[in-house]
């Protein structure tokens, strides 16, 4: 019996996920013309383009990043703190709001580490990477990721099945009266953060993966270049 309560918050948890992921992905999507324009002037990112974020070096996409990520904190510690005063009862609308804000602040980090979500391929791609801030590996369903519209929902069912098991042990303490709100914030924060850095971390590592293919290509092509032309 003892179990029961957790179990019963762990379903509710992981349906509250998956509307939340859900809604996040048909409707919560960062414009990238717009963000294009917000990196040129919040951020002073000198570039015309995303193609030109790989001839930036590394560690100013890096400082954005942070920068990034902190601002998703911010914004989800103070919705946590709103709808932390209503203990468990709001948890569900609570993690609705914090799957939006996670979901944009990843996508916002893809398009900062030069990956747009416009094909089908992207979209897969975006959804591979948040599956990997929640820790969950996707490796094994990469062949099937073609068809979207049954990819992404599978997706998003694993991250919701893998994340409702850590919020269920983190958000028990909202049954405390008046501290719950503090709790909501900090836990919301702790949220944002975690798969914050585990989706930069993804990025980061596809971008520079991308640039030593791309040296290697122009250095092969310098090298061909370079070879006597055989005459006749």
């Amino acid at each position: 019996m003892a179990g029961q309560p957790k179990s019963w918050l762990r379903g509710r948890v992981e349906n509250a996920l998956v509307k939340g992921l859900t809604r996040a992905y048909s409707t919560v999507r960062v414009d990238p013309d717009k963000f294009l324009l917000q990196l040129r002037a919040a951020y002073r990112v000198p570039i015309s383009g995303y193609h030109g974020l790989f001839s930036l070096e590394i560690h100013e996409l890096d400082i954005v990043a942070d920068s990034i990520i902190r601002g998703g904190m911010k914004l989800a510690a103070l919705e946590g703190a709103g709808l932390g005063l209503g203990g468990l009862i709001t948890i569900v609308p609570d993690l609705g709001i914090l799957s939006a804000i996670t979901m944009r602040t990843v996508q916002k980090l893809s398009l900062l580490y030069g990956f747009e979500f416009n094909t089908d391929d992207e979209i897969a791609e975006l959804w591979i990477a948040a599956a990997s801030a929640a820790g969950v590996d996707m490796s094994r369903e990469l062949l099937e990721k073609e068809v979207i519209n049954k990819f992404v929902p599978r997706v998003i069912q694993r991250i919701a099945a893998k994340a409702s098991t850590e919020v269920v042990e983190k958000w028990a303490g909202r049954v405390i009266p008046l501290a719950s709100s503090a709790i909501g914030a900090g836990l919301n924060y702790w949220f944002v953060r975690a798969w914050g850095h585990r989706a930069k971390q993804h990025f980061r590592q596809r971008h520079l993966l991308l640039r030593q293919r791309a040296q290697q290509e122009a250095l092969a092509a310098m090298s061909q270049a370079s070879l006597p032309t055989s005459t006749s």
